[in-house]
């Protein structure tokens, strides 16, 4: 039988089935399954149901999705990575390199960025504080440290706890979680400490992750009786005058821990991100509403 010109040549056998697009002439009565083109023997790739073509497998799942949709997750629902620690290795290395800066520059630069209401600070010759406006106060008192002692605490804290809950929870949530609690800590002192008391620190953000760490440890069955001592010997430090500590900020930083840790790693996974983000935008809020009110009263 006759073919008209540029028509494709089929094998012996093949004539009246479709060709391959990947391998013109080659007849088949075989199609992927995802994207129904046809394909020979060559190209078929086993799939859950049917077969599927090399360049369906390379840019989807097999499924329908693309292929982030088949990356491991966290508890949390968050991407598992090659280095699970490694927001908190920068966390560290950045208040390492603040206080670096706080030893070299002096008091002065730490007067500027610490957590004080509203008061006469005699370096700077001013009244300062978040009261009159300096709200970024809240979140750079987060990386100023007062001594060796303090930050080396922090820091051992932050790798202890931290590391572990960054690979549970997955780099952006885990971050969320770290700045929202330090920031409810400095809210918190804020709202409750003398206006010309100053405060510094990382403990806010540390003792959310302590909490967190404690809800992640319930929600997987863990013995719960380390973290619970731990924190227990945290707290009497905490209120104890002798140390002069802004128990504002533990607090503060604790129950937010608690709340974002509980919704991260108990949301549903159909409703996952609307309770995640809707719990930290809830957060997000009572700190600005705090700060707000505070303020008001201050001025």
């Amino acid at each position: 039988m006759d073919q008209a010109p540029g028509s494709p040549q089929e094998p012996q056998g093949t004539q009246g089935l479709p060709s391959c697009y990947r391998h013109p002439g080659r007849g088949t009565g075989i199609s992927c399954t995802r994207c129904e083109r046809p394909i020979c023997p060559d190209c078929m790739v086993s799939a859950s149901v049917g077969f599927q073509c090399p360049e369906c497998v390379r840019t989807g799942s097999g499924t329908g999705h693309s292929p982030a949709a088949n990356q491991p997750r966290t508890i949390a629902g968050g991407t598992v990575t090659a280095d699970p620690r490694l927001l908190t290795k920068l966390l560290i290395g950045i208040n390492l390199a603040v206080f670096l800066l706080q030893l070299s520059l002096g008091d002065r630069f730490t007067d500027q960025f610490d957590l004080i209401g509203r008061a006469f600070v005699p370096l700077l010759g001013d009244v300062e504080g978040v009261g009159e406006g300096q709200w970024y106060r809240l979140l750079t008192s987060m990386f100023l440290h007062g001594s060796y002692i303090h930050i080396a605490f922090n820091m051992l804290s932050l790798w202890w706890i931290g590391g572990p809950l960054e690979a549970a929870l997955g780099r952006a949530r885990y971050l969320t979680l770290y700045l929202l609690s330090g920031l409810a800590g400095s809210a918190l002192t804020y709202l409750l400490a003398d206006a010309n008391q100053p405060s510094l620190g990382a403990s806010g953000a540390v003792f959310g992750l302590f909490g967190a760490t404690a809800v992640l440890m319930r929600r997987m069955s863990y013995d719960m009786r380390p973290v619970i001592a731990l924190l227990v010997i945290n707290l009497i430090f905490t209120f104890n005058p002798a140390f002069n500590i802004a128990w504002q900020a533990h607090i503060g930083g604790l129950v937010a821990g608690v709340v974002v840790g509980y919704a991260m790693v108990h949301a549903p996974a159909e409703r996952r991100a609307l309770v995640q983000y809707g719990t930290c935008a809830l957060i997000l809020i009572a700190v600005i509403v705090t700060v707000v009110a505070r303020t008001a009263s201050l001025t």
